[in-house]
C-alpha cells in the first residue's frame, strides 16, 4: 500500500531528527513525507532540507502562522498546508508530529490491519512517555482512541469524513465521523511509539477553555461535557481543571459557536458516547 505523511512541525530541531531517522528506517518505507515548518524560528527547516537531500520522498513546506500555540486549529491549518502539496495516489494518508519515534516496523504493521479489512478506516499504535528513566503509556484517552500525534487514515474514510477539522476536537470528531459512516477504528497494543514531549506541554489557559468549547462543538451535550471533563481533568490529575472545561463549554454555548457536526451527526455522537459509558458502568 502506498502511504504518504504529512507531519506540522515548529521549533523542534531537537527532535525532529529523530522523527524522520525513525520513518527512514520503516520496513515499508512512505512514499512520501511532508514536513511543514510552521513559523519555526530555530534550525527545524535547515534539519529537514539535510534529510530532503539524502532521501528524495522527503520534501519541505514553509508556512508563517501566528506563534501561539493553541491545540487543534495551529496543527490542522498546517497538515492542510503540507496536504495541498500531495496528489491522491496514496491508499492511506497519516498526520504525524514532529516528536516521536516510531518503531520500524510501525507502518508495515498499519499496512497489514489496513489490508485485513476494508471496512478499517483509521488505525494507529500507542503513544509512550518516559518517566522516571522508563517507557510508560501516555495514559489520556481510552484504549480504543487513536492519539492525534499518529493517525492513520485510509483515502475513503478520510474523504468521506471530509479531511480533519481545524478546530479543537478535530482528533474526536475525525473517529466519531468514521463511525458515523460505518468505518472501524483499531488500535494496535503491539505498537509502541516514543511521545518525546508530553501532550500539552505548551497550552496555556486559553487553550484549557478550548477544550470545552470543543465538547459544545462536537454535540455533547451537558451532562455528557461534565462526565468527559471530569474523566479527563482526573487522568491528567488535574480536578481543577474540570472547571475550565466546563467554563469552556458555556462561553461557546453561550455565544453559540459554529459545530463541527450536523444535528443527525450530533445525535449519533451523544448515543454513541451514551452506550460507552454503560458498557464501562454494566
Amino acid at each position: 500500500m502506498n502511504y504518504y505523511i504529512v507531519i506540522p512541525s515548529h521549533n523542534e530541531e531537537k527532535l525532529i531528527s529523530l522523527t524522520l531517522q525513525s520513518l527512514v528506517e520503516q520496513t515499508v518505507l512512505p512514499a512520501k513525507i511532508v514536513v511543514v515548518n510552521d513559523n519555526s524560528t530555530d534550525k527545524t527547516a535547515e534539519i529537514v532540507l539535510s534529510f530532503a537531500d539524502k532521501y528524495p520522498f522527503i520534501s519541505l513546506v514553509n508556512k508563517t502562522s501566528d506563534p501561539i500555540h493553541l491545540p487543534g486549529s495551529k496543527v490542522i491549518q498546517a497538515f492542510q498546508k503540507g496536504l495541498e502539496t500531495l496528489d491522491e495516489n496514496y491508499d492511506f494518508i497519516v498526520k504525524a508530529d514532529s516528536d516521536l519515534i516510531f518503531p520500524s516496523n510501525y507502518f508495515e504493521t498499519i499496512i497489514q490491519h489496513f489490508k485485513s479489512d476494508e471496512k478499517i478506516g483509521m488505525a494507529g499504535g500507542f503513544c509512550l512517555i518516559e518517566k522516571n528513566g522508563e517507557w510508560v503509556l501516555e495514559n489520556l484517552t481510552d484504549k480504543d482512541h487513536i492519539r492525534g500525534a499518529l493517525k492513520a487514515y485510509r483515502k475513503e474514510c478520510f474523504q468521506q469524513i471530509g479531511g480533519l477539522k481545524p478546530a479543537m476536537g478535530w482528533d474526536t470528531v475525525d473517529e466519531l465521523l468514521s463511525k458515523f459512516y460505518g468505518w472501524k477504528v483499531v488500535t494496535d497494543a503491539s505498537l509502541k511509539v516514543k511521545h518525546l514531549k508530553p501532550t500539552g506541554a505548551n497550552y496555556n489557559k486559553t487553550a484549557r477553555y478550548k477544550q470545552g468549547e470543543a465538547f459544545y462543538t462536537l454535540g455533547y451535550g451537558f451532562w455528557i461535557t461534565a462526565i468527559a471533563s471530569a474523566k479527563l481533568a482526573m487522568m491528567k490529575k488535574k480536578p481543577l481543571l474540570f472547571l475550565d472545561y466546563i467554563k469552556g463549554f458555556l462561553k461557546a454555548k453561550s455565544a453559540k459557536k459554529t459545530m463541527l457536526v450536523t444535528p443527525e451527526q450530533a445525535k449519533f455522537i451523544r448515543n454513541y458516547r451514551l452506550k460507552k459509558m454503560k458498557e464501562k458502568l454494566f
